[in-house]
C-alpha cells in the first residue's frame, strides 16, 4: 500500500492505494477511508491583469457581443466601420473541440473589436460592440 496526500479544492485527504495485480501471500484487507486532514489554507488569488487594450482601433459600441463560453478565438469574420446583418457571424470561437459561431444579435455597424485570432477568451469576455 501506498500512502498520498490529495488536494481538492484546498481541502487535503490521505488516501491508501493498493496496487492492483500485486502478488501477496495472504488476502489483504480493505483499510478504512482515512478521514479528511485538517483543512489548508487557500492561496490568494493573483490580482488580475488589466483588461488588454482593444485590437482594432474604434470606440466601444451601444451593443456589446460577449463570449458565451471560454475559448479560443479561431477566425475573425468582421472589420471596424463594417455593416452587419442579425445573424452574420462575427467571431468563431472554438470550446471544447468545437466551433461556435458568435453571431450579431442585431443589425448595425461594427464599432469595436476586441479580440484577435488565437485570443484566449473567459466567459462574458468582450469580443465585438456594435452601433
Amino acid at each position: 500500500m501506498k500512502t498520498y496526500n490529495i488536494t481538492v479544492n484546498g481541502v487535503t485527504y490521505t488516501v491508501e492505494v493498493e496496487e492492483v495485480g500485486a502478488t501477496a501471500s495472504a488476502p489483504v484487507a480493505a483499510a478504512p477511508v482515512a478521514a479528511p486532514a485538517a483543512p489548508v489554507a487557500a492561496p490568494a488569488a493573483a490580482p488580475k491583469a488589466a483588461p488588454a487594450a482593444p485590437k482594432a482601433s474604434g470606440a466601444a459600441g451601444a451593443v456589446s457581443v460577449k463570449a458565451p463560453m471560454p475559448g479560443n478565438i479561431m477566425k475573425v469574420n468582421c472589420k471596424v466601420g463594417a455593416s452587419v446583418k442579425k445573424g452574420d457571424v462575427l467571431i468563431v470561437l472554438e470550446a471544447m473541440k468545437m466551433e461556435n459561431d458568435i453571431c450579431a444579435p442585431q443589425d448595425g455597424v461594427v464599432a469595436s473589436v476586441e479580440v484577435a485570432q488565437g485570443a484566449s477568451v473567459e466567459t462574458d469576455a468582450l469580443l465585438v460592440t456594435l452601433n
